[in-house]
């Protein structure tokens, strides 16, 4: 089980010592996400810091870019990280890609479908091949040899896709290398809807379902004080409830038996009351939606939770918090991927 660090991008200039800490520390690498700043070119410094790290983003945004943009990005990094780097694309909500993107989005679903096809067309078109991609929302027909990027010495890289709902997630087995799982799921949400779609998905593809990788962000509650963990707990309230109020994702609380969430968070959203809205996560929701522990036992015990259920981990809150802490947050918590490293590995023949 390999375990990431997820960090949101920093000022260039500050990439290339962020990433050395997060390979020394000993994480098997970083997941970018994307919002203000750009995942790509994050990963970029990254990768020239702390060659050794697997880079990916989790996620970028598709839409907005081409297909063909996109994958040039995407065959860059994963030649700058020696073929270590996976590419996750996600879809956004409609008002960021429409209002604030200015690009085309309905309907979401079989538009990424296609997205993710387009992107691996024109992998095989930079190693030689006739790019010849007709899907119903991309065309793709035309590179010659000047405008290609030509071919790597490495497999193509991964293409994962985030997916919540059980139509994107069949989708996901059916046509991408993995599924970038929500921040708010659980292991039973992955129990009762992640592995069994992704199943039909891989099915219906004819593929392997051991080939597609599911990638979990676990939001940890960690320390050997009460103190120490309170600050987690205040952060995590707070997380949950942003995305809590995502209609679309209300399926999860009400399925993890904690229904009428989402409304009562909304609720609180509409006037603005933030306070409010992280108020309706209880100590319950903390327990189901997260993993607390001390550091000594934290290893095993997220082990024995997402063993069967997760191929990557990643640390969703190890780099938040106080900048005066971080560095020794940090290391600690690469102690305890490092660990997991070794309590997953496979037997020796």
């Amino acid at each position: 089980m390999h375990v990431d660090v997820m960090l949101t991008p920093k000022p260039l200039q500050q990439m290339g010592a962020a990433a050395r800490q997060i390979e020394h520390a000993g994480f098997d690498g970083i997941l970018f996400t994307e919002a203000g700043r750009t995942a790509y070119l994050s990963a970029a410094a990254a990768a020239i810091a702390a060659p050794a790290l697997e880079l990916s983003t989790g996620v970028a945004v598709a839409f907005p870019r081409s297909p063909m943009v996109t994958a040039q990005s995407a065959w860059e990094l994963h030649e700058a990280t020696e073929g270590k780097f996976r590419l996750g694309l996600g879809t956004q909500v409609r008002t960021h890609v429409m209002r604030r993107y200015g690009t085309d989005f309905d309907p979401p679903g079989p538009r990424i479908r296609d997205y993710i096809q387009a992107v691996k067309a024109c992998f095989a078109g930079f190693r030689g091949e006739a790019l010849d991609h007709h899907g119903p929302y991309y065309e793709l027909t035309w590179l010659n040899r000047q405008w290609s990027p030509g071919p790597i010495g490495f497999d193509d890289p991964k293409v994962d896709v985030a997916a919540v709902n059980p139509w994107m997630l069949r989708m996901a087995g059916e046509v991408a290398d993995g599924v970038h799982v929500h921040p708010i799921g659980e292991p039973g949400y992955l129990a009762r809807h992640v592995l069994p779609n992704v199943a039909i998905g891989a099915e219906a593809g004819e593929r392997d379902v051991a080939d597609v990788a599911i990638i979990v962000p676990v939001n940890l509650i960690v320390g050997d004080t009460e103190a120490e963990r309170a600050a987690d707990r205040e952060l995590l309230r707070g997380m949950l409830s942003f995305y809590g109020s995502t209609p679309n994702y209300a399926f999860i609380w009400d399925d993890a038996g904690y229904e009428g969430t989402t409304a009562r968070i909304r609720e609180h959203q509409k006037a603005g009351d933030v306070l409010g809205m992280a108020a309706q996560i209880t100590d319950d929701h903390l327990a189901t939606f997260c993993t607390e522990s001390s550091w000594d036992d934290l290893a095993h015990t997220l082990v024995d939770k997402y063993r069967g259920l997760a191929t990557r981990l990643v640390f969703y809150n190890a780099a938040m918090g106080r900048p005066e802490t971080m560095h020794e947050r940090l290391e600690r918590f690469g102690e305890v991927a490092r660990r997991i490293g070794v309590l997953t590995e496979p037997p020796q023949p």
